[in-house]
């Protein structure tokens, strides 16, 4: 879908193992955070010089997946 050095990887949400929250001690409690909606979907990750570029890049995965995008900026950690 993308030339190199464009697409760095995508997934989907398994729908079939439910969401759970992990504390730091360890413990695991069921569900997600109750205000949110169900999320039923997954995600693109692109490695892009600008914004327009990836709203450009948005817009054809809008296109190619028929529905709406929501773009985000990846908070990279460069110490990870």
């Amino acid at each position: 879908m993308a030339p190199t050095g464009v697409y760095v990887f995508g997934g989907g949400i398994d729908e079939g193992v439910p969401a759970v929250f992990v504390s730091a001690d360890g413990s695991v409690a069921e569900g997600g955070y109750p205000w949110a909606p169900s999320l039923d979907g997954g995600f693109t990750v692109l490695e892009l010089p600008s914004r327009e570029e990836a709203v450009a890049w948005a817009a054809r995965v809008a296109k190619a997946y028929r529905c709406k995008q929501e773009l985000r900026v990846f908070g990279f950690d460069p110490r990870s």
